[in-house]
Order: C-alpha cells, then structure tokens, then sequence
C-alpha cells in the first residue's frame, strides 16, 4: 500500500508507505495522504468479520492500509489499544468489551457509543492507537517527535491523554482562548506530564489550525524540530476511525445483504471522512448523514455546490463548540475523490481557499455526481439541540451531548426506509455540563475520575494569533537544532 498527496505536485510526488506518513501529517506540497486506491473489501470478508471482536476487527481493517508494520506487531498493538480496561467508564463488563456498543432508541434508530474511553469523547477511538503506533515507530527509527496540534474541544485532550508519558514525544496542542467548555479546559490544562505543553490563541479554532499548517509548511523547521501532527489531517487518524464503521455496520444490521445509514455531527469533516472511506472500500452504507451547527459550510456545499469559508469574523461561537469551525481541513481528501482524484483541479481549488476564498462547483459536472457518493446533509442550531436533548431525554431516557443531538436533530429529518439509521455519539454529555443544566435543569453524571476536574491547577500559555510566537515556544521547550 504506497499513499500519494491531494495535490500531488510533480516535484514530491514520491509515493510513500505508511510509516513515513505517519509522523508527518501534511505532505510536502501542503495536500493530504490518501491510498493510492481504496483497498476493496469482499462479501466473504464481510461474513468473515461479523463476528470478530473490536481488536480483531481494527487488525483486520488496518492490515488492508499497513504493509510495513509486521502483522505480530501491528496485531500487538490493537490489542493493547483495544481493550475493556481502557474503554470501561464505569459500564459493566459485557459493555465494556464490545468497545463501541449501539444503544437503540427504537427499532432502525440508534446510537454508536464511541464516547468510553479516557477522555470521553470519539476522539479516542483513533488517538489511543495512533499514541501506540507512534511510540512503536519512533522506537524502531530511534527518534524522537513534536506533536503540534489544533483542538476545538476534544482532539486536544485525546491527543494529550493518548500521549502523555510516552517516550520519544512531545506534545504542543493549539486551542481557541476562552471558547472550549470548562470541562474541555480542565482536562487539558490541568495535566502536569512534563511533554504536554497548552497554548491557547487568541481567536478561534481556524486560526489555531492556520498555525499549524503554517508551521508544517515551514519545511526547514519541520525538519529540524521534528514536527509532526495528530490532527485528523494525520492518516493513521483516519484510518484508525473506519474501524468502528465497519463494528457499526454489523452491529446495527442482520446480514451484510442490508444497507445502513450514519449519521455524523460534522466540523472538520475527519470523522465523515472515514466513513467515506468505508463506503468506497464496499462497505454497504446507503446514506452519509452530514449534520452541521450554526457553522453550517459544510451543509451549504451539500446543498448547493460553494464551499466558503466564514473566516474568524463570521464563525459562530457555539453550544456544540467542537464543531465551531468553517474550513474543514478533511474536505479536501473528499474533493480529491469528488474530482475524479484529479490533484491538478484540487491544486486549483485549494488555491482559492488558502487565499481567502471559496470554490463553486455547482455548475460543473462535479455537482452532478455528488449523490453517487451517498451524502446528505442539514444543520442544527442552539434551539434545535436543547430540544433534541430533551425529546431523547423524556422519549428514550438518554441524555445526549450538544454535538450528539446535532446529530440526532438531522438523521430524524433523514431517516431511509429500509434501512436502520445510527448516530456516531461524539461525547459524554459530562462534557458540556451548562448546556445539558440548560435543557434538562439538572447535572449529567460524571466518571468517578473526572469529579472536581474544574478545580484541579491549570498549565496553559495564552498568545496572540502568530505563527512565529508558536515556533519560538517550540525551540524554547526543545532547545535550539
């Protein structure tokens, strides 16, 4: 399996095995990795994987990207990853080792819980593996990594959780000042492990996530600091989610003869991306349910063909604050496959976008084949979440996080006949505690281990938007290359 870039620049268009991806994140020509082509999956794989555990599943699916990792060691560590004790939270036993269970609301409608691991969000589901694989390469390679990241909320914590006390690594994780839940805050800064470092920006999180590529495209530095990146522009991220698509898909159907619907609460566009992915591959998805916040970019592109991005100015500042972001950094690798993977038309594109711009596809025949790839979208505003958060509440007696109920809002207003709809669950409601008082007049439950997060001592550096205080910070904490 060799991987190639979105914008595939003739000058570092060198294919590249997926361990020299995966410390990287952006390639050279600031596109993103793809497989050169989708590995197929078959019906007797499907019937084959049915039964498999989530570990065992996660090797199987993995072994389909991973060529140069030996399958004993790749197989290690998904079982390490993969395990009742790291994804319990306080459920029972039997829960706790089926990983990602569905919780159905009511017949053909249901949850994917993907939300029990540390840090109680889906984030884990890739970044607890892509810690180990991190930590196995760098020890092979004998170096070492700086992790610069950019968070809304819950890629931070993941990010930090998954890499805390690992050899070899250092993690610096951007977020927006003052606009993540005090939770979300809390468990970030209040870590004390010595190769954690928080910077919070003045802005929001598009222009945390400028930084980053800014830096990434500093190719000296890069190189020279070591820069790598967890971001769900890194592929491991992604491809590490597909797994639970698959786990998803023969949770929620009988046979593999059925069609299933997911629906996905959508910012960044990692997390529907993986589930693309899954669909080209040949797993039976009917409908890729996109649900937006107010931050509605994505929804319009559905809609009517013109991606724009709002800008720090025009992004909405939310109750589902993960999703407050307007360039969608995944996007891009499904364009690439929009276009016929034609990296030229994505160049052009990109272009525009990293100017400042917008693209309209709406007139190209581009447009017209949007829905051969099974997309349909909505959006979901504050009134519409505390509602949904009280109907699951009172109907099914389950308390939904804000980004969950996006989701619920726009799969009831999409739901198939025929097929069985599940909504990805994104976190803990525990999460955004002042919105669930809000619409419920009372405390979600907590984990034993995150009661009085809020009070812990907090390790954070606060900055003005600027790509060169970033840099400094880095050397200053790594010593000068």
């Amino acid at each position: 399996m060799r991987y190639i870039s979105t914008r595939g620049d003739a000058r570092q268009s060198q294919k590249k095995s997926f361990t020299e991806i995966l410390l990287g994140g952006l390639a050279p020509d600031g596109g993103l990795y793809l497989p050169e082509e989708y590995p197929q999956v078959t019906r007797a794989e499907l019937d084959q994987w049915r039964g498999y555990s989530y570990a065992d599943l996660a090797f199987a699916v993995l072994s389909k990207f991973v060529d140069d990792i030996p399958p004993a060691d790749l197989k290690a560590l998904v079982d390490k990853t993969y395990t009742a004790e790291v994804y319990c939270n306080g459920r029972d036993a039997g829960k706790a080792r089926e990983i990602t269970p569905v919780r159905w609301l009511e017949p053909g409608l249901g949850l994917l819980e993907l939300s029990n691991g540390p840090t109680l969000a889906f984030k884990d589901m890739a970044m607890q593996l892509l810690g180990n694989l991190f930590e196995y390469v760098l020890e092979k390679k004998g170096e070492e990594i700086n992790i610069l990241g950019a968070t809304s909320g819950d890629t931070g914590s993941a990010a930090e959780y998954a890499m805390r006390g690992k050899h070899g690594v250092r993690v610096f994780m951007l977020s927006p000042h003052g606009r993540m839940s005090a939770f979300q805050r809390a468990q970030m800064y209040s870590l004390q492990d010595a190769n954690i470092f928080n910077i919070a920006v003045r802005g929001m999180f598009d222009d945390a996530q400028d930084i980053v590529k800014a830096v990434s495209n500093d190719h000296e530095f890069k190189a020279r600091y070591k820069i790598g990146a967890v971001n769900s522009i890194n592929w491991a991220r992604v491809a590490a989610q597909v797994i639970y698509y698959f786990k998803g898909y023969f949770a929620g159907t009988k046979s593999n003869d059925e069609q299933i619907a997911f629906s996905v609460p959508s910012g960044n566009f990692g997390n529907i991306c993986a589930g693309h992915i899954a669909r080209m591959m040949g797993l039976p998805i009917g409908r890729l349910v996109l649900a937006t916040n107010e931050n509605d970019v994505l929804d319009e592109f559905f809609r009517t063909g013109v991606y724009r991005p709002r800008g720090t100015a025009d992004t909405w500042t939310t109750s589902s604050p993960s999703m407050d972001i307007s360039k969608a950094s995944n996007f891009e690798r499904f364009v690439f496959d929009l276009v016929g993977r034609d990296p030229a038309v994505v160049r052009e594109l990109w272009s525009k976008v990293d100017a400042g711009g917008s693209f309209d596809l709406s007139a190209t025949p581009y447009f017209s084949e949007l829905p051969k790839f099974g997309f349909v979208s909505g959006k979901s505003v504050h009134a519409d979440r505390l509602a949904t958060i009280r109907h699951a509440y009172e109907h099914y007696g389950v308390m939904l996080d804000t980004h969950t109920a996006d989701g619920l809002k726009v799969a009831l207003e999409h739901r198939a006949k025929g097929m069985s709809t599940l909504v990805l669950e994104t976190a803990l409601p525990a999460k955004f505690e002042e919105t669930i008082v809000e619409a419920l007049g009372r405390r979600p439950e907590r984990p034993a281990a995150m009661i009085g997060i809020e009070e812990l001592p907090q390790r954070v550096e606060v900055i003005d938007v600027d790509v060169d205080a970033v840099k400094r910070l880095i050397v200053r904490n790594v010593g000068e290359r």
